[in-house]
């Protein structure tokens, strides 16, 4: 299957992906991945990336469009993969659909992760990370440490992120409505989307999402 996911931050897009590429036997694509792997190899696109992300600008349209290009056409890719972070806008999507055109092939579902707003800044607001090791996290609401504050393995601060303080979680979605949402109109025209809902444990919404991607079929 070819799949692009969507979903705002907080929708737990990259959990699901890993689970959702797994259990369909195709590579999970994400932009970030695909940014640090050719900045990594020293390609064309990935130095060119690189001076974008450097001097602190987005990196172009065409560049992540080509770095995505290259990786689809990779041989574990030849029976399908699970697009994540891109596309991120419609003229993103538009060039995704003239590839796949371009190369015989086409989108089978694109699967709409739908998270409430005011969930999305809990889940992300609500995150509290340790200053000794990023990997231990923590949840005011979730995944309570035994004592406020300090971290369960190691005794750390625990403190929230910048990027997950409440005014940045909301600017965040405020881009992700304005650039990225629309593309979810772009492939309901092409009778492509799959909402489900994004609430509940990891493993029902992987299984609510498979069920949905088996009926779309």
């Amino acid at each position: 299957m070819r799949i692009v996911l969507v979903g705002p931050p907080g929708a737990g897009k990259g959990t699901q992906a890993a689970f959702l590429a797994k259990n369909l036997s195709i590579p999970h694509i994400s932009t970030g991945d695909l940014f640090r792997a050719n900045i990594s190899q020293g390609t064309e696109l990935g130095k060119r990336a690189k001076a974008f992300i450097s001097e602190g600008n987005l990196v172009p349209d065409e560049v992540t469009i080509g770095m995505a290009h290259d990786r689809m056409t990779q041989p574990d890719a030849a029976n399908g993969f699970l697009l994540d972070g891109f596309p991120r806008n419609v003229s993103q999507a538009e060039a995704l659909d003239e590839l796949l055109k371009s190369d015989s092939q086409k989108l089978d579902a694109v699967l709409d992760l739908e998270v409430p707003e005011d969930e999305v800044v809990e889940r992300i607001a609500g995150r509290r990370i340790c200053r000794n090791d990023s990997s231990h996290v923590f949840h005011v609401t979730y995944s309570k440490p035994k004592v406020e504050g300090v971290c369960d393995v190691c005794g750390g601060e625990l403190y929230t992120r910048g990027d997950d303080k409440e005014e940045t979680v909301r600017k965040r979605l405020d881009v992700y409505h304005r650039e990225t949402e629309p593309i979810i109109d772009h492939y309901k025209a092409q009778g492509l989307v799959v909402t489900i809902s994004a609430l509940g444990k990891v493993d029902e919404v992987t299984k609510r999402a498979m069920e949905a991607l088996k009926g779309d079929k």
